[in-house]
């Protein structure tokens, strides 16, 4: 398993908003022991900034794509971002 840090930047669109997306965000993040925060865009999608262990990292970013029961998730896109930002837990903001 690696432990290098990553931060991404992720985008996922599809029926997101209204279904409990970032708070099933946040609790997967947390049980992950990663970093970062979530929000709905004014799109229709959410955009989250995730970042720690490379592997912790890679595994959100795999149920992303699943999302909570109620959502359909149409896409996921991400970028890496500068892991250097200082984060304090994973927070919903708005």
């Amino acid at each position: 398993m690696t432990t290098e840090p990553k931060a991404l930047m992720v985008h996922i669109r599809g029926r997101v908003q209204g279904v409990g997306f970032r708070y099933w965000t946040q609790s997967e993040a947390k049980k992950l022991g990663l970093s970062g925060w979530v929000r709905n865009g004014s799109d229709g999608s959410v955009t989250a900034r995730i970042a720690g262990p490379e592997q912790a990292v890679s595994t959100m970013l795999q149920r992303f794509k699943e999302g909570p029961q109620a959502a359909s998730v149409s896409s996921v896109t991400s970028e890496a971002v500068d892991g250097d930002q200082p984060t304090d837990g994973f927070n919903i903001v708005s």
